[in-house]
């Protein structure tokens, strides 16, 4: 497996709020992260670093290369739990960091076995052969709209109101996330990334870059360099494994 990630402002925001980590637990399985952090210049980088850190530790540390596929969903459950947390502790017990939080996207991936794990509206793609598909589902309120069909997808896309989720990590005590299970085969994709990329690229422009760009390793400034020259209101943040 190989893998790249990259994060940035992007044009208007001076401070970067999100987060993201690429973990090697062993020879066979590789770890990504990305947190899109909220709560205000002071805080919300906080968060995003925060639940970063304590996700992926709290993974190598129970990780077990002999998991089987229930194991691996306890264990990051276990991990959004404690990112959770202690996102929520840190707000609760400093008045600056009051109201933070932080969205988590993740995927452990192991042979031809992909776990996906989220929280918030942070985005997993998989890429094969047969297209791009969208592995998570936000956790959003215009997501709620479209299920309810008071929405279209494309009316959705900018809609008012659409970066408000109704979900996050450290938000409240306790906090749900979704797992998605995913079959890989060698030549596959995974992009992981915050709404900063997803807003301002429609699937298939993100299927052209990653199939299609000639250098994989140049593929997340190819897709930062799209969203800057669409003004990148918001950070932006990706990480690409090729299987």
């Amino acid at each position: 497996m190989q893998s790249w990630g990259l994060t940035d402002p992007g044009n208007v925001r001076k401070q970067n709020q999100d987060a993201y980590r690429i973990e090697q637990l062993d020879r066979g399985a590789l770890l990504c992260v990305v947190c899109d952090g909220m709560g205000g210049a002071k805080s919300g980088n906080i968060a995003s670093t925060l639940a970063v850190e304590v996700f992926v530790e709290e993974v190598r540390r129970c990780w077990k290369p002999a998991m089987d596929t229930e194991k691996i969903d306890q264990m990051l459950r276990g991990a959004v739990k404690l990112a959770n947390f202690t996102v929520y502790d840190q707000a609760a017990q400093f008045a600056e960091f009051d109201g933070m939080g932080t969205t988590l996207v993740a995927a452990l991936v192991r042979g031809k076995k992909a776990t996906v794990v989220n929280v918030g509206d942070s985005r997993a793609y998989g890429i094969d052969r047969s297209g791009i598909r969208q592995i998570t589902k936000d956790h959003s309120l215009v997501q709620l709209m479209v299920d309810r069909g008071d929405l279209t997808p494309e009316v959705a896309k900018t809609y008012p109101g659409k970066n408000y989720i109704t979900r996050a990590i450290g938000t409240e005590p306790m906090v749900m996330c979704d797992i998605f299970h995913r079959d890989v085969s060698r030549g596959d994709f995974l992009l992981l990334c915050s709404d900063g990329l997803s807003n301002l690229m429609d699937d298939q422009e993100i299927l052209f870059e990653v199939v299609h760009g000639v250098n994989k390793q140049h593929c997340c400034k190819r897709l930062l360099n799209i969203a800057k020259n669409r003004g990148a209101p918001d950070n932006v943040t990706s990480v690409l494994v090729l299987i």
